[in-house]
């Protein structure tokens, strides 16, 4: 069986200062988005310049932070933040939520978009297969945390591990790995193979809504629920019934695109 080694959390001191992983592994997050970003940028049809890149690159970093920490707030914990308005400033204890996250990167495109006087649609298509990467990563960070560990597992399944952070030496899933894979690696694949050529405007951002969501709707089955929370309606996670708009959206989003065919 398996043992989580317990990293020490922080990766590497700069004099005083320690630079933690899970910081860490958002920066990583924020380089591939600019690389991946500037190597597509160089096809003109997909309408987004290098400049446009750098934009976008510093409105998404503020639409994740802001948005992972405040849907974190909003979805997971308000009654804490509200008896504790001051710990909603404190993201260095951890309490980020990736559906947060879409929803200041949305507006972020949004805002980009009638900035620069173009369809949200194009802009998230072309944001959409940069993403799945800083996915990674992030569940990456969770793992070195021990943190969003998941469910009791056979003791025989050869993933079974042990999270001593849990304190009651239970064999777990180390669902932080199934959702690296799932919403990251899987996702990465699936939505920037798709978007090598034009598709219909809208296809490319629906088809990244779908994919994550059903693949974090099934990871969510492995992963203990927060203990705040419990299980909800129909036995599902909060996660889970957060993916399901997500899921619709998506559905609904490449619909429109391949009634309309506006291509890229």
């Amino acid at each position: 069986m398996l043992v989580h080694p317990e990293f020490d959390p922080i990766a590497f001191h700069i004099g005083s200062f320690g630079i933690h992983w899970y910081g860490l592994m958002y920066l990583i997050g924020f380089a591939l988005f600019y690389t991946l970003g500037l190597y597509r940028s160089r096809q003109a049809w997909r309408d987004i310049t290098k400049e446009n890149l750098e934009d976008l690159l510093f409105l998404g970093m503020i639409g994740v932070i802001l948005g992972g920490r405040l849907g974190f707030v909003l979805f997971y914990q308000p009654e804490y933040y509200l008896r504790h308005p001051l710990q909603i400033f404190a993201v260095w204890q951890g309490g980020m939520s990736a559906h947060g996250g879409f929803i200041g990167v949305i507006l972020a495109i949004c805002y980009f978009a009638w900035r620069k006087k173009k369809s949200p649609l194009t802009v998230g298509d072309f944001v959409a297969p940069l993403v799945p990467l800083g996915f990674f990563f992030g569940r990456l960070g969770n793992f070195i945390n021990g943190e969003l560990w998941g469910r009791a597992a056979d003791p025989n399944f050869p993933l079974a591990m042990i999270f001593p952070q849990a304190e009651d030496n239970i064999p777990r899933h180390p669902s932080q790995l199934y959702e690296a894979t799932a919403e990251g690696l899987i996702l990465f694949l699936i939505v920037w193979i798709y978007s090598t050529k034009a598709r219909p405007r809208g296809a490319v951002s629906g088809l990244f809504f779908l994919v994550y969501g059903v693949g974090r709707f099934i990871v969510e089955f492995f992963r203990e629920p927060d203990s705040y929370l419990g299980l909800q309606a129909l036995s599902l996670s909060r996660g889970q019934w957060l993916c399901i708009p997500l899921i619709a959206a998506g559905i609904g989003l490449m619909a429109y695109a391949y009634l309309k065919k506006e291509k890229a």
